[in-house]
């Protein structure tokens, strides 16, 4: 199984990558929405986990792209929020297809058991 990681912030990502790698899957990173369009079209995960708020293509685009081109995609997003707070863009993430949201700090624990939840029940 294949995890595509997305975040513009460096430290999250090696975070993210250590704790799916160390779940067992396989890692891809990508540090904005427009990288991760591209990575997952030439070597498609099975998985994504995306932050919302990052320069270039920022996340709900990204998780509208991603669910248009790949439909049975499973699709993590996680915030920080930015200027007005993680609550305003989580509702809006799942609204446009994210299975699961996560507000950062996040507990790496429940984001893997989500991930294999996700990737085990579809």
């Amino acid at each position: 199984m294949r995890v595509l990681v997305i975040d513009d912030d460096e430290q999250m990502r090696i975070l993210l990558r250590q704790v799916m790698e160390w779940a067992g899957y396989e890692v891809t990173e990508a540090g904005d929405g427009r990288e991760g369009m591209h990575k997952q079209r030439k070597q498609p995960a099975d998985l994504v986990i995306t932050d919302l708020i990052m320069p270039e293509q920022e996340g709900l685009e990204t998780i509208t792209s991603l669910k248009k081109e790949f439909p049975h995609i499973k699709i993590i997003a996680i915030s920080g929020g930015g200027r007005i707070g993680p609550e305003a863009y989580l509702p809006a993430a799942q609204e446009l297809g994210a299975d699961r949201v996560f507000s950062k700090p996040f507990d790496v624990r429940e984001l893997a058991g989500a991930v294999k939840e996700l990737l085990e029940n579809g």
